[in-house]
């Protein structure tokens, strides 16, 4: 049997500053900044008291670039 990995990431806006914030499979917060491949330009994220994080649907997952 062969099992096939999915990977899953959680799309958040963070109200405060106004940015694409990603949590990654292995629950790493990622900002996607204003580029044409946000994904590729990510930078480390972590989440403080100012943060403001909310959950955004699914579908913006393929103008942010994200893997599948």
């Amino acid at each position: 049997m062969l099992a096939v990995r999915r990977q899953v990431v959680a799309i958040y806006v963070d109200k405060a500053s106004q940015q694409w914030v990603v949590r990654d499979a292995e629950g790493n917060f990622w900002i996607l900044p204003s580029t044409d491949n946000p994904w590729s330009d990510r930078q480390s994220f972590t989440p403080n008291d100012e943060a403001e994080l909310e959950s955004v649907p699914g579908h913006y997952r393929y103008m942010l670039c994200l893997p599948p």
